[in-house]
């Protein structure tokens, strides 16, 4: 499976996921797996983890880049597109500008067609704040927590 569809796969999932919050991830994998003939691979069980650990940072990060919008009132469908993409652009082993373009693409096709530039200006926004910018290398190079110094709780001033 190709990387894009594979982050085709959870973001559906990392929506699936906020749909029905009680059911265990394996479950949802499982149901998905079965019904769209689909093999989890390591990226998409990796990334689903990921996101699934890190939400509420993610969350805040997203609140803090949303200006002018409370994170309730986001659609579901650009805030699993933005986890997606924030968790790839501060844990993943790809450029912050592929997550970003590859995040464009999915609201594009899934949402509605204010979400892409509305999503391009929050990862944008992201990207700036962490200091993605200053070099387009993979921010997390495959790591497991996010570098020193960039928690939610931190600000860059």
């Amino acid at each position: 499976m190709r990387r894009s569809e594979a982050r085709e796969y959870a973001f559906k999932l990392i929506y699936e996921a906020d749909i029905q919050k009680d059911k265990p991830l394996s479950d949802l994998i499982a149901d998905t797996a079965e019904g769209q003939e689909f093999k989890a691979d390591s990226y998409m069980c990796k990334t689903l983890s990921g996101v699934t650990e890190h939400r509420e940072e993610i969350d805040v990060i997203i609140s803090e880049n949303a200006h002018g919008w409370k994170l309730s009132r986001i659609s579901k469908t650009s805030g699993a597109i933005l986890r997606l993409a924030i968790y790839e652009m501060l844990y993943g082993d790809i450029p912050f500008s592929v997550s970003i373009n590859e995040a464009v693409e999915l609201a594009k096709k899934y949402d509605h067609e204010k979400s892409p530039k509305f999503i391009n200006g929050i990862l944008n926004a992201v990207a700036e704040s962490k200091g993605l910018k200053k070099t387009d290398k993979p921010h997390g190079s495959g790591q497991t927590k996010a570098p020193e110094g960039d928690t939610a709780d931190s600000k860059n001033d």
